[in-house]
């Protein structure tokens, strides 16, 4: 009667996790993921935390490089796995697997504490492997054609699952990313990549995964070339050689940031079609439009283009 009651005691969770809810909100770089989140969280549903599921922002360090938000920006927002991760030799990178596992644990504390997860971040591959019931870690789906590949997606999912994808017009958004990459570099990327590169540490195999953050390498090439040369300062016109080496790895710089963008909107569109998820469009290229424009209205655009139809997906996500 004891291994009985043990048996039924053991099992007896199991049912109820399928109806524990989370809050996914995906999208490409730059179409204001982190911003949408911390705005539903700290004002609309401040019973929440957010798990990063950036696969870049994992690792601790080059917080310009990678674009973490800024903890000012959080407004007291708990985050995880935001920065939380030191490559080491014997473990150098933070797989998948690393994050199915540590993530579903994060979830769990947080609905223990009768919270609201909300995963955020542009890695479809951690997303899927957070999220699907099974999960082969040597296998990844979104590799090869859709013909080939659609039928490896697992459709069934670990959680109840509101998915908020935010969208925005391809050309908008390149022209954005543009544009944030200078930003960055005004807010001392160039000065963060040069301290990261002048540490030993940084040629070490334990920082492998910061090393593929976008900017390490386009940067990599020109600093080994110049960093230790006498003479006038990179920004300077009149050392011609620096000049055109430097704008060489902006430029390069942006179309891989571009890149980035249009591989995953192609591994959102797979999740949709491919796996079967249930993705709530929100349309966001007005906003992106109005914000490289400046300008009052950019917070208005903002919060009846993206904010409110977010906030309604969320509550009738939460009342069902």
């Amino acid at each position: 009667m004891a291994s009985t009651t043990t048996t039924a005691s053991a099992s007896a969770p199991a049912p109820a996790r399928r109806h524990k809810k989370i809050v996914v909100i995906m999208g490409p770089t730059g179409c204001g993921k982190s911003k949408l989140s911390v705005d539903l969280a700290s004002r609309f549903f401040p019973s929440s935390e957010i798990i990063n599921s950036d696969k870049i922002q994992v690792y601790r360090g080059l917080d310009i490089t990678t674009n973490k938000i800024p903890l000012p920006d959080r407004k007291n927002v708990p985050h995880h796995l935001l920065g939380e991760f030191d490559s080491s030799e014997s473990h150098p990178e933070f797989t998948p697997f690393d994050f199915r596992s540590s993530a579903s644990s994060t979830i769990s504390q947080i609905l223990s504490r009768r919270k609201i997860p909300f995963i955020v971040g542009g890695s479809n591959t951690f997303i899927y492997a957070l999220l699907a019931k099974k999960f082969n870690p040597e296998l990844d789906v979104f590799s090869g054609s859709n013909s080939e590949m659609d039928s490896v997606f697992c459709k069934e999912l670990r959680y109840s699952c509101c998915f908020i994808w935010v969208d925005v017009s391809p050309p908008v958004l390149n022209q954005y990313l543009v544009k944030r990459v200078d930003d960055m570099l005004d807010s001392g990327m160039f000065e963060e990549l040069a301290e990261y590169f002048a540490n030993p540490l940084s040629r070490s195999a334990s920082q492998c995964g910061l090393k593929k953050a976008i900017g390490v390498p386009e940067f990599q090439r020109y600093l080994k070339r110049f960093q230790n040369q006498e003479g006038e300062d990179w920004r300077s016109e009149y050392d011609v050689e620096k000049k055109m080496a430097y704008e060489e790895a902006v430029r390069a710089i942006k179309d891989n940031t571009c890149q980035l963008a249009k591989r995953q909107l192609g591994k959102i569109l797979r999740l949709r079609e491919a796996a079967g998820w249930e993705l709530k469009r929100v349309e966001a290229t007005e906003s992106l439009r109005a914000a490289m424009g400046g300008g009052r209205r950019v917070a208005d655009i903002w919060e009846r283009q993206v904010v409110e139809p977010s906030v309604k997906i969320v509550k009738r996500f939460l009342m069902e």
